[in-house]
């Protein structure tokens, strides 16, 4: 991918890795999504959690996003055990800051008031201060096991933008010239405020939720022009829209909530003509982000084996360019939104 700024920190990321921004950090085209495996909605297993990420990893992924708040730091010590006995330079981590785990030993009950099946311990506390920045990060080394990361995100500063923007950044773009972190982004399932950080900064990467998707495409309004323009990398998350685009159904949850009846009716269609050229919605879905110049990979939420092998699978199938054009007749994509296949600037 060009992103229009040199790839920097020494050797090329190598086959399968795409360089992000004009630090030394790549992600592969699929990213594990490691929510899950912090017991996300409902409880795993430490096997379970370890047999999703080997499974991804037999198949080929080596980038790995993780953070503070999934699980109370559960995500992240389950990630760090796996990845103890593997080469440092074979993979890339990226975790977040923002939120700070302070214990909470008077706290009884659960964290599913926050989506997570663990025992509440722990309370977050919001804090984009420079100091707060530093000591989210030195927590997050010592689950993970690691001495570096290679990808840091702001986590949601949807409520924080300007303590985020004039002192979280410039703490992690201190990190980043010291080489403590590879690449600096943000990471919010809305587009304004990123759209800002590609504007007003020198991030290297977004990590966009839910907003260039077969039924959300707001983040080519202005966010995924103004990274091409920049040179900033785009790895988009919730490409499913939290379960509709895998599951058309009544039922089935988008964007976390229920779909509205017209965007119920959207996502069957767009299952019909799927299955019509013989291939699934969610690998039309999965796949449809990386038509985009300024899109690094997709990140695709794993908490088992069977789920990665399936990431996998449909990060690897071929999608005919007659769906496409389909999809075009039919008004679901307007002709100026790139696809796999005609992508452009690489």
């Amino acid at each position: 991918m060009s992103t229009g700024r040199e790839h920097a920190g020494g050797t090329a990321p190598g086959p399968g890795r795409v360089p992000l921004g004009r630090g030394s950090a790549w992600t592969t085209r699929l990213a594990f999504g490691a929510a899950g495996i912090g017991n996300l909605y409902r409880s795993v297993t430490d096997a379970e959690a370890d047999g999703a990420l080997a499974a991804a990893w037999d198949g080929g992924v080596r980038s790995f996003d993780t953070a503070p708040h999934y699980g109370l730091g559960l995500s992240e010590r389950r990630l760090g055990a796996f990845l103890r006995d593997r080469p440092r330079d074979a993979y890339t981590v990226s975790t977040k800051v923002g939120r700070l785990l302070v214990p909470d030993p008077g706290a009884r009950g659960d964290d599913l008031a926050h989506g997570f099946a663990v025992p509440a311990t722990y309370r977050r506390v919001w804090d984009f201060g420079a100091d707060g920045i530093v000591r989210s990060l030195e927590a997050s080394l010592e689950r993970l096991g690691l001495d570096r990361v290679d990808i840091v995100y702001l986590h949601d500063p949807d409520d924080h933008a300007h303590q985020a923007l004039r002192e979280a950044y410039p703490a992690l773009e201190r990190l980043r010239a010291e080489g403590v972190v590879g690449a600096i982004g943000v990471g919010m399932n809305q587009t304004a405020v990123p759209t800002r950080f590609v504007t007003e900064t020198d991030i290297d990467v977004v990590l966009l939720a839910g907003r260039y998707t077969l039924l959300d495409r707001s983040g080519l309004d202005e966010l995924l022009p103004a990274a091409l323009r920049r040179g900033v990398s785009v790895v988009v998350g919730g490409v499913f829209n939290s379960g509709l685009l895998a599951d058309p159904r009544p039922g089935s949850p988008y964007d976390y909530a229920a779909p509205p009846p017209e965007t119920l009716w959207r996502a069957v269609r767009l299952r019909e003509i799927c299955e019509r050229h013989g291939v699934p919605l969610r690998a039309v879905a999965a796949r449809f982000p990386l038509g985009h110049p300024a899109v690094a990979g997709v990140l695709i939420g794993l908490r088992s084996a069977a789920e990665a092998e399936d990431a996998v699978g449909l990060l690897g199938r071929e999608i005919p360019a007659a769906l496409w054009e389909e999809l075009r007749r039919e008004g679901h994509l307007s002709d100026d939104v790139p696809v796999p296949g005609r992508e452009r600037g690489r």
